[in-house]
């Protein structure tokens, strides 16, 4: 008599929490369809904000220049960054910071409309 209490007391766990989780996971849809709806407009200013990010010079900026613009880039980083650019001296290509430690491509095909010379 045991078994047949606790099978329908998971079952009413199971029903329970998915009752829980459809009426939580519906909350969202309407925000995700507002989303929806307004990411056309929201297109425009993501592409009127392109021309608005911030450059940054990589053989001129201070660490927290770089860290401030660039994504994914600590203060850490940008102090590696700083670092290899005062004992090799100015970067003469923005691949080349490929050759600072932590600085993979991806982070810098990432950055590259943030970066110039």
């Amino acid at each position: 008599m045991a078994k047949p209490k606790l099978v329908a007391f998971y079952l009413s766990l199971a029903l329970g929490g998915a009752l829980c989780h459809s009426s939580v996971s519906a909350a969202p849809e309407p925000v995700s369809a507002a989303v929806t709806q307004s990411s056309h407009p929201a297109s425009k200013p993501e592409a009127a904000a392109q021309p608005q990010q911030e450059q940054v010079s990589i053989n001129e900026a201070t660490a927290e220049q770089l860290s401030a613009v660039m994504n994914g880039v600590g203060l850490k980083k940008a102090q590696a960054i700083v670092s290899y650019r005062e004992q090799y001296g100015p970067f003469s290509a923005i691949q080349q910071l490929s050759e600072v430690p932590g600085i993979g491509n991806a982070l810098i095909e990432r950055n590259a409309a943030r970066l110039k010379l």
